[in-house]
């Protein structure tokens, strides 16, 4: 099987506009729009204002928007504003949430 592509953003990247990935994106950098990908894996230098549709996510930076994913993994770097819509969701202490939060099956 081939390996799944991984898209890298680094923290001196700042994008205006949707992304789309198939695989996966690792976000350290500033975007201005929505995000569709199979994973996607923010770390602490991103600042996100748009909307997060994946399978997989993991927030460790500064999310404004809604997510809806499967699984949602929050690190205690995050800062999440929005309504999250998941199947499972985990919560490092020390993460900073204004958030709703939905469960589906």
């Amino acid at each position: 099987m081939a390996e799944d592509k991984v898209s890298t953003l680094l923290s001196d990247v700042s994008i205006e506009g949707d992304i789309v990935e198939k695989d996966k994106v690792i976000i350290d950098a500033k975007i201005n729009g929505d995000i569709k990908s199979e994973n996607v894996e923010t770390h602490s230098n991103s600042n996100i204002k748009g909307n997060i549709k994946a399978k997989n996510t993991s927030l460790g930076g500064i999310v404004k928007g809604n997510v809806s994913s499967d699984k949602i993994n929050i690190k205690k770097t995050a800062d999440v504003d929005g309504v999250l819509n998941q199947k499972t969701l985990s919560i490092e202490e020390g993460a900073q949430l204004k958030i709703k939060t939905e469960t589906y099956k």
